[in-house]
């Protein structure tokens, strides 16, 4: 996990170091079709888990160009929010034999991407999340279950555009995956790249 931190940490400040290296690069258009991913840190402070792991979402879609700085699109991707541990007040060890959570699925959904200067940005996005997971119960005797569902997801994200094509960013998303009294509700805080085509 400190290995994940660093590399946020690295990410970010490369984020805030390009602007001078690479303001020659100003994007001219930021439409058509695009593929991106993201990793990060993923928590679940709900119930019986209060922890974080290691998360990462792969995706792509398409934006339609409305002006030049204002892109609005669709986009479907799939994701694995990692491995949470049980929360144990007296040590790091999980409560209960194979006690972790799992949380994966697909979206389906909208995007934005806004640009407030030539090559910084703001994005967005909200749709659909088709999820599977394990997990424990929040109850006085939890009881571990599988379960599937489709609920929502939604995020939004500033970034940096280094041409028309290629782009670095740093996201907070949220995924909701609540079922039978099991919650894996989980948030993301993520670096990402996209490359468009």
């Amino acid at each position: 996990m400190k290995k994940t931190l660093l590399a946020l940490a690295f990410a970010s400040a490369g984020l805030l170091a390009v602007p001078a290296a690479f303001a020659q690069n100003a994007p001219t258009h930021n439409d058509g079709w695009f593929v991106n991913g993201n990793v990060g840190r993923a928590s679940i402070d709900k119930g019986p888990y209060n922890d974080h792991d290691t998360g990462y979402a792969i995706g792509g879609g398409y934006r339609w160009a409305f002006t030049p700085s204002v892109a609005l699109g669709v986009e479907a991707g799939y994701n694995d929010l990692g491995n949470i541990h049980v929360k144990n007040v007296f040590n790091s060890n999980d409560v209960v034999e194979q006690g972790r959570s799992k949380l994966h699925g697909w979206t389906a959904g909208v995007n934005g991407h806004f640009n407030l200067a030539p090559n910084w940005y703001v994005s967005a996005r909200t749709g659909l999340y088709s999820w599977k997971g394990h997990g424990l119960s929040n109850d006085v005797n939890p009881i571990r279950k599988s379960l599937d569902d489709t609920s929502w997801y939604a995020g939004a994200g500033v970034g940096y555009d280094f041409s028309n094509n290629v782009s670095l960013g740093l996201n907070y998303d949220h995924y909701d995956a609540s079922k039978n009294n099991v919650n894996l509700d989980t948030n993301m805080v993520s670096v990402s790249a996209e490359y468009r085509f």
